[in-house]
């Protein structure tokens, strides 16, 4: 005896629980494809300039499809060279689901309107936070792995910059004191990424003693009372805003002939990557200048 669905019985009834049997099945198939195939994805797009670099030094052959047009800009990354090998992206939704990405990968501070169109679009988006100090950086580079299904390389590539940091850091029974100084006079705290790689490279940060410890705007007054042992500026860029004004000041040029200056490059300071070491060890030799 067959067992129909409960209620009237019939052919109309059957033919009813086939559609919606259909139906759930449906919807089973669609939140599979959702989730994604199992294993790695096959094509990732970044669109951050960090996230960029992370994933040029993670991702397998042929894996990443495309990473966005400031990775390939001198000024502000350091893999532009890597970078041109790859399309650009502008961080538009239209142009990146064009791509066909199985997975975007993205920063905090990513346009949200993307990342929520590339979501609705049932694109997988990844958000990294930006590294904010040198022990960041190890667990972006993890957090990137797993995301790429890299974690051997991930657990590699953090052994190695862990130890290429270590190898930089030395003692310092006493520390020359330094200032970070930016457009419109914005300086970082040793609670910054920047702040932690004049720690490792010997120096005291100033911006303690003016008690901004996450950074702040410090007047170039205080700048100029403090005497610093060293004075590490911001690198104008061609054509720069009025808020770069104040590098070309006369106070800031005596206090370069009559101290340790150097000038900080964007491309290795402003993302948590392994690159940071390229930073720390120019000022340990700034530092060493003034032994």
């Amino acid at each position: 005896m067959r067992v129909m669905p409960p209620g009237r019985s019939g052919p109309c009834r059957g033919a009813i629980w086939r559609v919606v049997a259909a139906a759930i099945a449906a919807v089973v198939a669609t939140e599979a494809l959702a989730e994604g195939p199992a294993g790695p994805p096959a094509r990732v797009v970044s669109m951050n300039l960090c996230t960029d670099q992370l994933a040029m030094l993670l991702a397998a052959p042929g894996q990443l499809v495309s990473v966005s047009s400031l990775a390939q800009d001198p000024r502000g990354s350091a893999m532009a060279t890597e970078a041109a090998a790859y399309p650009s992206n502008r961080g538009l939704a239209e142009e990146i689901y064009l791509l066909d990405p199985d997975l975007v990968i993205a920063g905090s501070f990513s346009t949200q309107a993307t990342v929520d169109m590339l979501r609705r679009l049932g694109v997988p988006v990844a958000v990294l936070d930006p590294a904010y100090s040198m022990a960041d950086i190890g667990d972006r580079i993890e957090e990137m792995g797993r995301v790429l299904g890299r974690a051997e390389a991930a657990a590699q590539l953090r052994a190695e910059f862990e130890a290429g940091l270590a190898a930089l850091r030395e003692e310092i029974a006493t520390r020359p004191r330094a200032a970070l100084y930016y457009a419109n006079g914005y300086t970082s705290g040793d609670r910054t990424l920047a702040g932690e790689i004049l720690l490792a490279a010997g120096f005291a940060n100033i911006a303690a003693e003016a008690g901004l410890p996450e950074g702040g705007v410090m007047p170039l007054e205080i700048l100029a009372m403090a005497e610093p042992d060293a004075l590490v500026t911001g690198r104008p860029y061609p054509r720069a805003s009025r808020a770069e004004e104040i590098l070309d000041h006369p106070v800031l040029h005596q206090m370069r002939e009559r101290r340790a200056a150097g000038a900080v490059s964007d491309s290795e300071w402003v993302c948590g990557t392994p690159h940071v070491l390229q930073a720390v060890g120019r000022m340990r030799a700034l530092r060493e200048r003034l032994e």
